[in-house]
């Protein structure tokens, strides 16, 4: 449905960039986003770009989807960016930025729900069909249906239902970051109601909480839903978290 960025371009991209230290490749787990991303950086060394690469892999709802070889790469890989950005703000060198996201993306985990379809552009029609009172439980970021449709949940029903699949494979033994993430057409006001019980349930679980954000931020065009991640931290990765950041989605600490 969507087109991966062309490695000729991310070469450029990475060339204007790198100031010496090297390039990280944070590449979400889908066939074409991968080939292009190994072929840009094959491209990249040749040009004596120095470049490594981590796949972001944490969707719990579906494995060996329609695009993906194994698990999906959705809402870690703002964590991810994020935590390996400052990371590299500091001036750690590149081994240990690819260390820090390898890390990240392992401690974390996604799942989303969706009370709607999206609409592509090059389709012009929803991307699946999902009649009125239904969800979709387990979507992924492109529009690919889940892994069950069921008659329409409560939010606390989403809450636990998402959040039990988390927990079953994450595993938590300490605190957690959690990104309550629309997919685009849900409002905040119902994202912020939504996190409200994502942290009852969290709280019922006995899973302690570090920091939370809600918002759009990995988003499927116009689909109504929402996910949830889950990234357990420890002081180090905390810490990179909370330093200062000033981009067009994230800004605090400046």
């Amino acid at each position: 449905m969507f087109t991966s960025p062309v490695p000729d371009q991310m070469v450029r991209a990475a060339a204007a960039v790198d100031s010496g230290a090297g390039v990280l490749f944070i590449v979400k787990n889908y066939t074409g986003d991968v080939l292009n991303f190994d072929m840009a950086a094959e491209l990249a060394e040749d040009e004596g770009i120095q470049v490594a690469k981590v796949l972001v892999n944490d969707d719990v709802a579906v494995t060996d989807s329609l695009y993906t070889a194994g698990r999906r790469g959705t809402g870690a890989t703002l964590f991810v960016e994020k935590i390996a950005g400052a990371a590299a703000d500091e001036g750690q060198p590149l081994e240990r930025v690819e260390a820090v996201a390898r890390q990240v993306n392992e401690n974390s985990r996604s799942f989303g729900v969706a009370l709607s379809a999206c609409t592509t552009p090059a389709k012009g029609s929803p991307t699946f069909d999902l009649p009125d009172g239904e969800l979709e439980l387990g979507i992924g970021i492109h529009g690919e249906p889940g892994r069950e449709r069921r008659p329409m949940m409560t939010s606390g029903e989403i809450a636990e239902a998402a959040l039990d699949a988390i927990l079953d494979d994450l595993g938590p033994r300490g605190p957690v970051l959690v990104l309550v993430n629309g997919m685009g057409a849900t409002p905040l006001l119902e994202l912020y109601g939504f996190n409200a019980e994502v942290q009852r349930v969290l709280g019922e679980r006995g899973v302690p909480v570090a920091r939370v954000l809600v918002g759009n931020y990995i988003t499927s065009l116009d689909m109504a839903g929402a996910s949830v991640t889950l990234c357990q931290v420890d002081e180090e990765l905390l810490r990179l978290w909370d330093a200062p950041v000033r981009t067009p989605g994230l800004r605090w600490g400046m």
